[in-house]
């Protein structure tokens, strides 16, 4: 007796769906881990459909209040579902498998299972049959344990049902599985799991009817409870803690392993490392390796091989390595905490050269600390996609996908669709959603509400509100991650599901960075970045036209003529520096070496001003305020503590590395409260944690002799980081490129303006505000032709000692499609012999048309009769005109776009008489203007004056 009414207490929870299944479960997995520990439940499933997206945050949130916590999903096979319960990790493996094969054989966000797909993957796993009419038909398929799900949610004829399941249960020999079909952890949420129905569905909540659930009942509920509900099939509830015995495996069995694909047989990771960082070396320092490099390296080198880190720079250095060997190299920098390391340098990871920053590697890698070395990879933004797919084929789609971004309901997003369902009218809603920019509580204050013609007091609004604030931070579906690749020596479908993303030739795992961080698994994010395409066109520009070879490693460094610039916040088209709030600081800041750039680029962030740091900083600058190193009380540290951490930033927090120190110094946080704190700064923006955290750092700091307003504005600063974090290390990185971007603007205005025009769309400048600032630089521009522009933009001589003009592409005629642009360059023969440099720096330059022979006589337009050089398709002396590209397949409407942009000039054509033209190639009836002009012109010459360009 003692033993059955143990058992009869005893309880695990096997079927739950966090929000991760989407649109349907109202309660995030921590939620359900909490509730289910307060109500004494013995262990708990996640079982989300058709997905394990949301395992790990349940995982990570058992593990912290000591539940145990089962990995499962629900899987769809049609009309049937099965729950599928892996119970070792090989087990598991075959679920990640099984499940990536559904998802890779349909659209991205669905899965396509037959039961002869689980049936090839059930190897080791437990299963649960939900649907009682395919029953038998599993039990034959199936060659492992199943179970007949049951629950009893007080619907009609509830337990007539369930005595009818386990009569059939009884039949076919198979045991009973009691749960209770949960969606959310507590009955409050039962009015948001009707808003996501709502949503899913399409309609309001109004009109949803019996699309949504009869009852309250879908919540978690104690062992207690569950007993009274099957107190006459008692087994059903004693197989959950079967169930929950057997299946043993724990997500922290996945174990990372680095690919070793990079290293040349007979070598280990850490000896080939060390080989190409010492040859690297003695070529980025062919004078001879400097002392302080050589500290480095070996210091570096030690702390790598203690961490078994080699084989991920390793990886990365061979990512960067196919980009720098194309036939025609992909520009890259690598930037990071890892990545302005001396190893990265020397290795070319990076080109930001240690010697220009003092930025220790123990701050990025430590081995208290433990944390995974970080290196984010840029490469030119039109060429990514070609690191991309090398990848994948390096690799292969079974070892290697992008990491998933979870897209949230935040802010407006919220507003517009509870508001829609729950039935306030749009004008309302749109209302709603324009005061919300930040926490939903912070803004519908009943003062704000009233500032905009609401009624706080009237209870649907109201309701919204309360649902709007629960949905925040709900997931919303899947993305893919900007360019986070995880790579895996053995099967990464074995160790997250793999699906299609919805660009085409992209997988993606399931899990987004803050999971793989949970689990330790590293990613290798390969990023796309403007500039870097428009430093590229600039460099092969320099080569062609000036025989000066440079990379992003060789640009001569320090010029104080490209500081002055800056400090004159010429800065229009420079990398970072670009926006009006930088040109506000540059005069301010007056950048005079590489590292005031480096400050440059993290001052005007949210970080540094919403901790009002930026002005102190600058009024030390200027030496018109003292520095200032607050120190704690005599008892509880040296009086400079913080001189080590704020030294080379005077006395101010302006990077998120020097908030981190403060936390871990002047508060002394340890280590586990240091990752606490990094993961809530990753994740402020979408959970709002990083709040949690503030009255235990400024207490203690407080506690231990620091003012409280100091202490106050350091948290502000880490709150400021968690909306935009930017750390010193990325800042050196982005500042060589404004370096770079800057050196190429000041000495070569020409050049700097032809590849940013060649490389849009990208930073805060329209093409024609970056022709005015190349113009006002002593650029002379010359407009689009059809007969000596291609699509892009090219550089062409002004004649003996005039320098190089621009002559703009036909990318910048409005409208003018790049397939048409393209059509008409084939059509023109190369023009042969004259500047032949300009052919190779800037495409084929172009035949010249003339105008048609049948418009010769026309008393309207000038006649200009150009010849085109001699083709193999068409004779010499040939005449070309507007028509002729029309009948050699270039459209009416691009020839429109053409005439309209006056690029028939060079035909002798204004911009009216080429629009006539085109519109005599038009079937329509020709307009009013047009046919009088024609009848008056075979009675008397008309003359009308220039068309104007606007």
């Amino acid at each position: 007796m003692v033993r059955a009414w143990i058992i009869s207490m005893s309880y695990a929870e096997l079927q739950c769906a966090s929000n991760f299944s989407f649109l349907r479960g109202a309660s995030h997995g921590e939620e359900l881990v909490m509730q289910a520990k307060h109500l004494g439940i013995a262990a708990l499933a996640v079982t989300d459909g058709n997905t394990l997206a949301g395992v790990v945050r349940a995982h990570g949130a058992a593990k912290d209040a000591g539940l145990k916590f089962v990995v499962g999903a629900s899987l769809s096979l049609g009309e049937t579902r099965l729950l599928a319960y892996p119970t070792t990790r090989a087990a598991y493996g075959r679920l990640c498998r099984l499940l990536s094969v559904g998802q890779r054989r349909a659209e991205k966000g669905r899965c396509i299972l037959t039961l002869a797909d689980v049936r090839e993957y059930a190897e080791g796993m437990i299963f649960a049959v939900l649907d009682a009419e395919h029953l038998v038909e599993i039990r034959k398929v199936l060659k492992a344990p199943l179970y007949l799900g049951v629950h009893r949610t007080y619907g009609a004829g509830d337990r007539a049902r369930l005595n009818r399941l386990a009569e059939l249960a009884h039949q076919t020999r198979t045991p009973l599985l009691a749960t209770n079909d949960v969606l959310y952890h507590h009955p409050s949420r039962r009015a948001l799991q009707d808003v996501l129905t709502a949503i899913r569905e399409g309609v309001t909540v109004a009109q949803a009817g019996f699309r949504l659930e009869a009852n309250a009942e879908r919540h978690l509920k104690g062992p207690a409870e569950m007993a009274r509900l099957f107190r006459e099939h008692s087994d059903a509830i004693a197989n959950t803690m079967v169930i929950a015995g057997e299946c043993n495996f724990s997500l922290d069995e996945l174990k990372y392993e680095y690919p070793d694909e990079p290293i040349p047989k007979g070598k280990s990771p850490q000896s080939h490392l060390t080989h190409l960082t010492w040859e690297g070396a003695a070529t980025r320092y062919p004078e001879g390796i400097p002392d302080k490099i050589k500290s480095n390296i070996a210091r570096e080198l030690t702390l790598i091989e203690k961490l078994n880190y080699a084989p991920y720079f390793l990886t990365v250095h061979d990512i960067v390595a196919f980009a720098r060997a194309r036939e025609n190299p992909i520009l890259c920098q690598g930037r990071g905490s890892a990545a302005n390391s001396t190893v990265c340098y020397c290795i070319s990871i990076t080109s930001v050269d240690p010697n220009q920053i003092d930025l220790l590697f123990e701050r990025f890698i430590s081995e208290e600390r433990k944390d995974p070395p970080d290196i984010d990879v840029d490469f030119e933004h039109e060429r990514r996609e070609e690191v991309i797919q090398y990848i994948y084929a390096r690799y292969g789609r079974e070892r290697a996908g992008l990491a998933a971004t979870v897209i949230t309901y935040r802010g407006r997003s919220a507003v517009r669709e509870v508001g829609k369902v729950m039935g306030l009218s749009e004008d309302v809603t749109a209302a709603l959603a324009g005061i919300v920019w930040g926490a939903m509580r912070e803004e519908m204050h009943d003062g704000r509400l009233k500032e905009i013609g609401l009624d706080p007091s009237d209870p649907l609004l109201a309701r919204v509100i309360e649902l709007v604030d629960e949905i925040s931070g709900f997931p919303r579906h899947l993305s893919q991650h900007v360019g986070g690749f995880v790579l895996t020596r053995e099967r990464l479908d074995e160790t997250v599901p793999i699906g299609n993303a919805a660009m085409a030739d992209r997988t993606v795992i399931e899990w987004d960075k803050d999971d793989i961080d949970t689990l330790g698994i590293l990613k290798v994010d390969v990023l796309g970045l403007g500039m870097l395409t428009c430093i590229r066109k600039c460099f092969e520009l320099l080569e062609a036209w000036y025989g000066l070879n440079y990379s992003l490693a060789t640009v001569p460094r320090e010029d104080p003529v490209v500081y002055e610039m800056l400090c004159r916040a010429d800065s229009v088209g420079v990398f970072q520096v670009e926006s009006r709030a930088q040109m506000n600081m540059l005069p301010r800041l007056k950048p005079r070496c590489f590292y005031d750039l480096v400050i440059e680029v993290a001052i005007v962030r949210p970080g540094p001003i919403q901790g009002d740091m930026v002005h102190p900083y600058l009024r030390r600058r200027d030496g018109t305020e003292p520095e200032d190193y607050p120190s704690p009380g005599p008892a509880f540290g040296p009086p400079d503590e913080l001189r080590k951490v704020l030294g080379r930033t005077k006395g101010v927090p302006l990077f998120q590395e020097q908030a981190m120190k403060l936390a871990m110094t002047a508060a002394e946080f340890t280590p586990g409260e240091m990752n606490e704190l990094r993961k809530a700064m990753a994740t402020f923006r979408r959970r709002g944690t990083i709040g949690r955290l503030e009255q235990k750092m400024v207490s203690r700091m407080v506690e231990r002799g620091y003012e409280r307003d100091f202490a106050q504005r350091c948290f502000s600063q880490i709150k400021g980081f968690g909306e935009y974090g930017f750390p010193e290390s990325h800042a050196a990185s982005f500042a060589h490129l404004v370096y770079v971007s800057a050196w190429l603007k000041c000495h070569y205005p020409a050049v700097f303006a032809c590849g940013l025009l060649n490389s849009q769309p990208m930073g805060f400048y329209a093409p024609a505000q970056i022709v005015r600032d190349a113009r006002e630089h002593g650029v002379e521009a010359l407009a689009p032709d059809v007969n000596h522009s291609g699509w892009d933009s090219a550089l062409a001589p002004q004649g003996e000692g005039l320098g190089l003009a621009l002559r703009l592409g036909l990318r910048e005629v409005d409208g003018l499609k790049q397939d048409d642009a393209i059509m008409l360059e084939n059509f023109l023969p190369p023009l042969r012999g004259k500047v032949e440099r300009s052919r190779q720096a800037a495409g084929r330059m172009r035949g010249r048309f003339s105008e048609s022979d049948s418009l010769r006589d026309s008393p309207n337009r000038p006649l200009i009769r150009r010849f085109a050089p001699p083709s193999p398709a068409r004779g010499e002396g040939e005449l070309w005109s507007v028509a002729a590209l029309h009948r050699a397949g270039v459209p009416v409407p691009a020839l429109e776009k053409l005439a309209a942009a006056d690029a028939f000039r060079s035909m002798g054509l204004d911009r009216r008489a080429a629009l006539w033209e085109v519109t005599a190639l038009a079937k329509s009836k020709p307009l009013p203007l047009f046919a009088f002009a024609d009848d008056q012109g075979r009675k008397e010459k008309v003359t009308l004056p220039e068309m104007p360009l606007s």
